[in-house]
């Protein structure tokens, strides 16, 4: 083993919530078995979130406002929005990594999670380790209940190290209990007690059994049993076929759901956020095969909670009780949003390139002759006219800051009306008209306390080619 560890972790659950028995409820009339599985509320992401803004949003709450000795960042999912267009590399330029990082995306399976997270621990760098996914499935099935959406990060390095790797297994096996085709939008599931029996009741245990041998222990050394698992009750029948009498980690049904790729490091992160020095966590990825990681947290990690993290996100919930919105926000509702939306969102890639500096880290300029603090940075200061080039690059990204003006625009295409915009100002007190999401029901007042997310700006439909920025968001009433 190396002298590599995770140091620090966070995640992030998108806020948008709907009560499964409202989905009970839209399929009653064909499926009225449904409502048996009608319990707690799931996650699911807004019209501007994606893997890679759930990526940047976990990322911030694990770096802390800090990125400077992280080597490489490695993303994880089965919904990456690009096939073609490295999704890593944007996340780390929004993070605040450095142009030298190397990036990397990882795909193709449940276990990508799990499988970067382990390499990374096996290498000989600091990195970022993110797994984020949104999977969707059919209209009225089993998996529409369960699933859910978020991502969590996890900082290695070999300082401060909170939870160290004393051993591992990984097994290849081609068992197809679910699958999606590079063109389908969402996954064909096979029977569940074959799954159940024959995959996660097989594979599973021979993996743990050589992870524990690898870490020369016995089921019985064991505090934190982490598994992943879209079926109910398959977690426990493994932790039972193991003899393990510890505590079985939640798979973070109710508020969350089942996070696709993402899911065994959310479990991971909660369960951190819980664990104490000395308690090993075993840790599972299953698809195609099997990952096992076992973990022993150290002292360290009473000062590694992350500022949010799985239970802060959980109880940042915005509610809503609609379902055709959210089957809107994963492009399974084609309504009629009229001639304004058929404007043209191409991006001007050139300009895009030019000001990656400003749009990317979300970088405004502090003027050295008279400290005022300007975004967008023009050529000269707006208070001194000095040139920019004495400008000092401020990040807005992880500032706090106050609406001063705020407005519900219904008459603009946006597709989860109302569009509101106000300007924003930050603590250095820099000033800049944003748009404002999650909004919730009684609006947003003038003084209300906002902080920054990473969203996708624009939508350009024909090309297939997300633009994005950073909105402001109300912060948690908790």
């Amino acid at each position: 083993m190396t002298d590599l560890g995770i140091s620090r972790f966070g995640a992030y659950v998108p806020r948008l919530r709907l009560d499964r028995s409202v989905i009970a409820a839209a399929h009653e009339w064909m499926a009225p078995a449904l409502r048996g599985q009608a319990k707690g509320s799931r996650a699911f992401t807004s019209w501007d979130e994606d893997a890679i803004t759930m990526a940047v949003e976990a990322a911030r709450d694990a770096l802390g406002g800090s990125a400077g000795n992280i080597r490489s960042v490695r993303l994880a999912s089965t919904n990456l929005p690009y096939a073609d267009l490295q999704n890593a590399a944007i996340v780390a330029r929004a993070v605040g990594a450095g142009g030298d990082v190397a990036t990397s995306d990882a795909a193709g399976s449940q276990r990508a999670g799990t499988s970067a997270l382990l390499q990374a621990l096996r290498g000989n760098e600091a990195s970022l380790v993110i797994a984020s996914d949104n999977p969707f499935a059919k209209p009225a099935s089993a998996q529409e209940m369960g699933f859910g959406a978020g991502a969590a990060a996890f900082v290695v390095s070999s300082e401060d190290v909170v939870a160290r790797l004393v051993g591992s297994a990984s097994v290849s096996n081609v068992f197809v209990d679910h699958f999606r085709s590079a063109d389908a939008a969402s996954d064909y599931v096979w029977e569940e007690r074959w799954v159940r029996d024959e995959g996660y009741a097989k594979i599973v245990p021979a993996a743990v059994n050589a992870a524990l041998a690898d870490a020369q222990l016995a089921i019985g050394d064991i505090a934190h049993f982490v598994m992943p698992s879209y079926l109910k009750g398959a977690a426990d029948a493994v932790a039972r076929k193991l003899k393990f009498a510890g505590a079985v980690a939640s798979g973070l049904e109710d508020g969350v759901g089942y996070a696709g790729a993402a899911h065994a490091l959310l479990m991971l992160a909660a369960t951190l956020e819980q664990a104490q020095p000395g308690e090993r966590i075993l840790l599972i990825g299953f698809g195609q095969g099997a990952d096992v990681l076992v973990l022993q947290v150290t002292d360290a990690i009473a000062a590694a909670r992350p500022a949010r993290g799985v239970a802060g996100s959980i109880a940042d919930a915005v509610p809503t009780n609609n379902y055709l919105r959210m089957l809107s926000f994963y492009n399974r509702f084609d309504a009629e949003w009229g001639m304004r939306s058929e404007k043209s969102a191409k991006t001007a890639l050139t300009e895009q390139y030019r000001s990656a500096a400003q749009l990317e880290g979300f970088n405004a300029g502090k003027c050295s002759q008279c400290g005022t603090v300007q975004f967008p940075q023009l050529q000269y200061c707006v208070n001194c006219q000095a040139s920019s080039d004495a400008f000092e690059d401020l990040p807005l990204r992880d500032e706090q800051a106050q609406v001063l003006t705020s407005t519900a625009d219904w008459l603009s295409y946006y597709p989860a009306p109302p569009l509101w915009v106000g300007f924003v100002r930050f603590d250095s007190g820099a000033r800049v008209l944003m748009e404002m999401v999650d909004i919730g029901k009684d609006g947003v007042d003038t003084g209300a306390k906002l902080r920054m997310v990473y969203r996708i700006k624009e939508k350009d439909r024909q090309r297939g080619y997300n633009r994005y920025f950073w909105k402001a968001t109300p912060l948690s009433p908790a």
